[in-house]
């Protein structure tokens, strides 16, 4: 009987070649800047992910052959800055040219601000930035991207959105297979359902 189910369950199934494409994540604005913060730059990525709650830490995953990435092993600092749906052709933008080739922050009419505990600047327009310092750089896994880990030194918000209630009302920005999508309503918490006698 089981052998059975088990046999429906697996004839339900399309087994394709391993891929990232089908795992939605969010997309972000890395800024970055020279040593000596006379340039700065912007680099769209969505291999971003939480790596720690103690200390709060982040990973971002970029190719060595990225502008960005010289400065980041240059500082060894950045902010992921949050954008909302209004500024998703910018971010695409700074995700499909080069800072050898533009001033990003220029193109975009973005706002290069001073943060308080890294180098790299905050972008003023988006909702949230999260100011990160590197602290190990995993170079021997991915054959495509160095790994960076940074712990979280500051998180600059704007004041509407101070106690994080509804994180959709900032209108992140999530990528999927391609593509860019909103986020929708919140549709639970974790736990809430942890007394039901049975889940259906």
């Amino acid at each position: 009987m089981i052998l059975a189910y088990l046999m429906d369950s697996i004839s339900s199934k399309v087994f394709l070649e391993p891929s990232t494409k089908l795992f939605p994540i969010p997309t972000v604005m890395v800024s970055c800047c020279t040593s000596d913060q006379k340039h700065n730059n912007i680099i769209t990525l969505a291999w971003v992910g939480t790596v720690s709650s103690e200390p709060p830490m982040v990973s971002i995953s970029v190719r060595k052959s990225r502008y960005s990435y010289g400065l980041l092993m240059e500082t060894k600092d950045f902010v992921i800055n949050i954008p909302d749906e209004s500024q998703v052709a910018k971010m695409d933008w700074c995700g499909v040219k080069s800072g050898r080739d533009h001033d990003k922050f220029t193109k975009c009419g973005l706002t290069p601000a001073r943060a308080s505990k890294v180098k790299s600047p905050i972008i003023l327009e988006c909702p949230v930035n999260l100011e990160c310092k590197v602290r190990h750089i995993v170079q021997d896994i991915s054959r495509s991207h160095d790994i960076f880990l940074a712990e979280i030194v500051s998180v600059d918000v704007n004041k509407e959105f101070v106690d994080f209630s509804d994180p959709a009302k900032m209108n992140p920005i999530a990528y999927c297979n391609g593509k860019y999508y909103s986020v929708g309503k919140m549709i639970g918490k974790p736990g809430i359902w942890k007394h039901m006698e049975e889940v259906i």
